[in-house]
């Protein structure tokens, strides 16, 4: 173990549990006691159903431009496992996440009986000893599911931000918006600033930043956005106003929401992380995040969307249908068997003309073939599934040979779908050439 590299520690991290998930704290509480994992400066922790990386984005690169020095933690990734932790806006090399990986098993081990840990959890508690070890003014942690009971909630926020919440992952979380919302706000703390971004929150969640005393912001309410056109935004909090504000540079019509969440957290930590009205500026305008409606130069179109649920899926189509006009839309889809790929589709549909379906590299993906089942039926009499392929970067080569300069193709779905078409490289018309540029 002493000189193993990364694939060998998460192969290892991947047999330690029976199940891939199992939410609960007692194991990672175990061992992150043993570690004595622990942050001397201020932790943001984003959850919520959507919008999480993004939120998470905007917060790293605002307090970069106010030269501080950040960590961040996000899942999953696209197409490397080290894309899961930035420091200073830099992915971390597989060398610096090597002696935490030892540091956690050494930490399991010493336990009895020693805990099995998933691997969400093992990787987990690897990069936050990582981010602990490594100097930071700032952390932002990204939850990877829920929140009450998510590894990452082991450390108590500074600031709590939830983003969104919709159904997904019903039968870990609850089977409505009240019991997801219930999970969620379970990343509060008594006496710190609890962000709810969610228009329309759940009375679940509101009850729970009151129950135990947090400080809550609720968008509409303590904090909010005015857009004037196009061009400009406004940001308004409690002590804070930030005027002429740029559109992100990331796209979406969520991207504001997101946005101003980021703005309100910092707000509400503002004593011990100062930043400008150009330190908002510069990080919006650098705050960029690869597969969240991310459109790439060159011809055909390609918009690359990790939407994997009914809402996500719904936000990808009002952006598509704020897009200009293309000819023929392409759908590079594949989903996770857990997903209603019926409400998936529901409101992009009608935008799609071509549907080309494939597995993910992953058991808990559905088939294509399932897929394909679901969709024929709802399609409008125009559209079609073309084919079912093996993986995403078969399917994306089958899209790209029939697509026309003008058309567009959306690769959306999972994160699976996305960063297989990005492992791969994008193949893009270059006059009447096919070339290849990657992301």
């Amino acid at each position: 173990m002493q000189h193993w590299n990364l694939q060998q520690w998460l192969a290892h991290a991947e047999r330690l549990h029976a199940q891939a998930i199992q939410l609960g704290l007692e194991r990672v509480e175990r061992v992150r006691a043993v570690l004595d994992l622990r942050f001397s400066c201020p932790v943001f922790t984003v959850a919520g159903t959507n919008g999480k990386g993004s939120t998470c984005a905007f917060i790293e690169h605002i307090l970069l431009a106010a030269g501080y020095r950040v960590g961040v933690y996000g899942s999953p990734h696209l197409v490397h496992f080290e894309e899961r932790c930035r420091i200073g806006g830099r992915m971390v090399e597989e060398a610096a996440l090597l002696p935490h990986f030892l540091a956690v098993e050494q930490a399991r081990v010493s336990l009895q009986p020693a805990p099995d840990l998933t691997y969400f959890e093992f990787t987990t508690l690897a990069i936050l000893r990582l981010l602990a070890e490594s100097g930071l003014d700032a952390v932002v942690l990204e939850v990877g599911m829920g929140g009450r009971l998510d590894a990452v909630n082991v450390v108590d926020a500074d600031c709590a931000i939830v983003t969104s919440i919709a159904l997904d992952h019903t039968q870990f979380l609850g089977p409505d918006r009240e019991a997801i919302g219930f999970e969620k706000a379970g990343i509060m703390r008594p006496g710190r600033a609890a962000i709810v971004a969610d228009p329309d929150p759940p009375q679940s969640v509101l009850r729970q930043a009151r129950d135990i005393g947090a400080d809550l912001w609720r968008m509409g309410h303590e904090f909010g956005y005015t857009a004037a056109g196009q061009q400009q935004w406004s940001y308004k909090g409690p002590t804070l106003k930030r005027s002429g504000l740029a559109y992100p540079v990331m796209r979406g019509v969520n991207q504001l929401l997101n946005a101003s969440a980021a703005l309100a957290a910092l707000e509400a930590l503002q004593e011990r992380l100062p930043t400008s009205a150009q330190d908002v500026r510069q990080g919006l305008a650098r705050a960029e995040l690869p597969g969240r409606f991310q459109i790439l130069p060159g011809q055909p179109t390609v918009v690359l969307d990790v939407a994997h649920n009914p809402h996500a899926v719904a936000v990808l189509a009002e952006n598509l249908d704020a897009m200009g006009f293309a000819p023929c839309t392409h759908a590079v889809f594949g989903a996770m068997a857990d997903k209603d790929v019926a409400q998936m589709i529901e409101r992009i549909a009608p935008l799609v003309d071509r549907w080309y379906v494939c597995d993910l590299p992953t058991a808990r993906a559905a088939r294509a073939t399932h897929i394909a089942q679901v969709l024929e039926p709802r399609l409008p009499p125009t559209a079609r599934v073309v084919g079912s392929y093996a993986d995403p970067s078969a399917a994306f080569g089958e899209a790209i040979s029939v697509a026309e300069a003008p058309d567009r193709i959306v690769v959306f779905g999972s994160f699976y779908t996305v960063g297989g078409v990005l492992a791969q490289g994008v193949p893009r018309i270059d006059g009447p050439h096919l070339t290849h540029s990657s992301s």
